[in-house]
């Protein structure tokens, strides 16, 4: 899969960002390059059907990288006091303590509002370091599962996130997309179907 813009909406220039920052950055960069459809080949392929093809499995090798890069899957992280944010995707631990995030995103656009919301919250309140939220270009928006949150439906709301004062996090939205299209492929399985290969995919 390819990594085609990176948004930095909270967080200083790269080249003063800590080290331990810029290696999670690397490691998610990483990870979305392992995404691949199908499994085992070396490029993510999509049927181009509109409203064809499932979320849920895309993120599967992302999140297996991850994982081998000494991430941990599915934490529920605190936050901030009182606020129960769920589960997030994958989460490094630093050593000062702090975490960093790692969000694929698989719902509507309204479940990108909370991912970057609950990030936002944890690096204001020290439990984060700062956090990333992957979504797709609407090129790809448009052969997955209707109405999943996309970059460019979430991109107009980034001037909210500007204008909040976080000390010493990063906050960032990486649009991603495609290698390439083909009528070979199968289509990308959706609902239990998805959600059921996932899992076994993940247990290797």
């Amino acid at each position: 899969m390819k990594l085609i813009h990176e948004e930095i909406l909270i967080g200083e220039a790269d080249s003063s960002k800590s080290p331990e920052v810029i290696t999670c950055l690397a490691n998610i960069r990483s990870a979305i390059a392992n995404v691949v459809w199908p499994q085992k080949s070396g490029k993510f392929t999509i049927r181009p059907i509109i409203d064809g093809n499932g979320v849920l499995p895309i993120k599967v090798g992302f999140t297996r990288k991850l994982r081998a890069l000494g991430w941990k899957l599915e934490e529920r992280p605190v936050l901030a006091k009182g606020l129960g944010p769920g589960k997030v995707d994958a989460l490094k631990s630093l050593p000062d303590g702090r975490q960093f995030a790692a969000e694929w995103e698989t719902g509507n656009i309204s479940s990108s509002h909370r991912a970057l919301n609950k990030i936002c919250m944890g690096i204001l309140e020290g439990h984060l370091a700062g956090g990333v939220l992957i979504l797709p270009d609407r090129e790809l928006y448009n052969y997955l599962t209707q109405r999943i949150g996309n970059y460019k439906e979430l991109a107009p709301y980034f001037p909210v996130y500007r204008h909040l004062k976080a000390i010493n996090g990063l906050l960032a939205v990486f649009a991603v997309t495609f290698d390439q299209t083909s009528d070979r492929v199968t289509l990308i399985p959706k609902g239990l179907d998805g959600l059921s290969l996932q899992r076994r995919t993940l247990k290797k």
